[in-house]
């Protein structure tokens, strides 16, 4: 049987970042062809002889000149032959978490510009890229019920209360802060550091820092991070 195939393999990055209570979400504007300045996801096609994971941290580094550290696949777009308006594309798209804060967005190669956008006010957005963030949105709400990923969002130390309206932030729900710290702490994935809060209202608070080597051993024998709702 003669199979004659002309499809592109694309990758596209869900970048979420956190600042002022807000879940943001990078995007680029497109510097050329049809879809000249408009708004979509980090991305771009798969060389021959690259892998999926390099080609999108590449991606990431020519089109918004940043490195991330947690990079998860998530879904696979092309069933939609018509998803892309040049032609048939099959897109394999990623998200990733990063502390904002710490980055600075520098467009290139095929962008016109890099921005953060809060995700409740996205701009139109190029292909099915809207489509493709609510997903990852999704995955993210429900990934943070049974595993501590929200890390990765904050600064290196942080305030409890930090973490607390982080996750609060993202699932979009009060939870039960006091079952909430009592659960994390006894988990033992968060441990009180000796610095404080520098704010000057109030009394100092003390700051805590992720304990990512007992979340390895705690993850590798499984566990449950259940989260109550208030």
């Amino acid at each position: 049987m003669t199979i004659t195939q002309n499809i592109k393999i694309a990758v596209d990055a869900i970048v979420f970042g956190y600042a002022n209570n807000n879940i943001n979400v990078l995007l680029i504007k497109q510097k050329f062809g049809e879809l000249k300045n408009q708004w979509a996801l980090v991305g771009g096609f798969v060389k021959d002889d690259e892998r999926l994971n390099d080609a999108v941290n590449r991606e990431l580094n020519e089109e918004a000149g940043i490195k991330v550290n947690y990079l998860e696949q998530l879904y696979t777009y092309g069933d939609d032959i018509n998803r892309d308006p040049r032609f048939r594309v099959v897109s394999v798209a990623y998200f990733a978490l990063v502390n904002s804060t710490k980055l600075v967005l520098t467009a290139d190669s095929d962008a016109e510009d890099a921005k953060w956008f809060p995700i409740g006010n996205l701009p139109p957005l190029a292909f099915d890229h809207r489509e493709i963030i609510t997903t990852a949105h999704n995955r993210l709400k429900s990934k943070l019920t049974y595993q501590p990923i929200g890390f990765d969002l904050l600064p290196e130390e942080f305030l409890f209360s930090d973490l607390e309206n982080l996750y609060c932030t993202i699932l979009e729900k009060e939870i039960d802060r006091r079952n909430f710290r009592k659960k994390t702490l006894s988990f033992g994935i968060i441990e009180e550091t000796v610095n404080f809060s520098p704010k000057k209202n109030g009394r100092p608070a003390k700051l805590f820092k992720f304990n990512k080597q007992k979340y390895n051993e705690l993850f590798k024998g499984g566990f449950l991070f259940e989260i109550k709702f208030a």
